[in-house]
């Protein structure tokens, strides 16, 4: 689950990251009671859930006699589609050089990899694109309590030593915070020394329970109801909803509907054995997807019986076509039950996926 910016900095504070002066407000009206600790200058940084903020228009800057109007003028604006209901009002930092600093998740090596360049900003993404050898790189064990120096004095090279101490501390966020993703985008410099301008943290959803977290915000309300069965579900931008149980039969479902052109409107695994009622859940679930038109329901019955499976997609009772294709288990009492209801049955999941994509077309 993403952060939003002044939920990460406070999380940074409480490690010893030094972050500017600020306050969240809800309505414009609230910077009255704050300027007089803000400054002559404020930055307003819009708390939305979308990349890209500042070039979208979600960052202003403003001299305090100023900052009520801007405020307005922000709160009456959606950033990238998404409404403004919070604002991050900062002191506006005397900022003589941006860095960037991330921590992520190798993957590959089972490591944390720290990222650091002398260039920071907006622009990042371009920088280590056109000039990768800009961004210093070093993997480290997680079952080391800090980074060791000599990978602090390889990461900074000629910047400030004032920044290794943040690099540290930034390490010990993310394994106490079970983050995927720590980044401060600017680190910046100023003369009253080394702030995070910027910050960005998502903590692992498998961790929000520990973390103490009890809404995942990233879900939306259907992926919450998926969770709540426990289905493996996930959306997409297609008009092919799709069933299957186990991830490799489902995902190479989707990857036939690519295949044939089509586009997938989500994920679901609905898991071994699954019943009657939770096959129902399933198909309701994705029936309720506004742009499905028609799923398709890949399943292979060994220790799920193809005739509860077929019981579950009647009692469903949709108005979306259903095609369906099962092998296994009773499958031949799986498909009487679904012919005397007149659902469309195939022997192949490649038949039943062109079938999907022809009725869409």
């Amino acid at each position: 689950m993403k952060l939003l910016e002044y939920e990460a900095k406070e999380m940074f504070v409480n490690h010893g990251i030094p972050v500017p002066d600020g306050v969240i407000i809800t309505e414009a009206e609230e910077m009255a009671l704050h300027l007089h600790k803000l400054g002559p200058e404020v930055v307003l940084k819009a708390q939305v859930d979308v990349g890209g903020r500042g070039k979208a228009g979600g960052i202003l800057m403003a001299k305090s006699e100023e900052a009520i109007e801007t405020a307005k003028q922000l709160f009456d604006a959606t950033i990238k589609g998404v409404p403004v209901e919070k604002i991050l009002v900062e002191e506006r930092l005397p900022i003589e050089h941006e860095y960037y600093l991330s921590i992520t998740i190798d993957r590959a090596s089972k490591q944390y990899l720290i990222l650091f360049a002398e260039t920071g900003g907006v622009d990042i993404e371009q920088t280590a694109s056109l000039r990768p050898d800009a961004v210093r790189k070093a993997v480290i064990n997680p079952l080391l309590a800090d980074v060791p120096p000599f990978l602090l004095r390889r990461l900074i090279g000629k910047a400030p030593k004032e920044i290794a101490p943040v690099i540290n501390r930034l390490y010990h966020v993310v394994c106490e915070k079970d983050a995927l993703l720590a980044e401060i985008n600017p680190l910046v410099t100023t003369p009253g020394g080394v702030f995070a301008a910027d910050a960005k943290l998502i903590i692992d959803d498998n961790a929000l329970a520990r973390q103490g977290i009890h809404v995942n915000r990233d879900q939306t309300e259907r992926e919450r109801e998926a969770e709540r069965h426990g289905f493996s579900y996930v959306e997409l931008a297609g008009s092919i909803g799709v069933i299957g149980n186990g991830a490799g039969l489902t995902m190479a479902t989707l990857d036939l509907i690519e295949h044939y052109q089509g586009n997938a409107a989500n994920f679901l695994d609905v898991g071994g054995g699954a019943g009657r009622e939770r096959v129902t859940h399933a198909v309701r679930l994705v029936a309720g997807m506004p742009d499905v038109q028609v799923i398709v329901v890949n399943l292979l019955g060994g220790i799920t019986r193809c005739d509860e499976v077929a019981e579950g997609i009647v009692e469903a009772g949709i108005s979306q076509k259903v095609i369906v294709r099962l092998a296994g288990t009773n499958e031949e009492a799986g498909r009487k039950i679904l012919r005397e209801h007149g659902y469309m049955m195939l022997d192949t999941m490649e038949e039943a996926v062109r079938a999907a994509v022809e009725a869409v077309r």
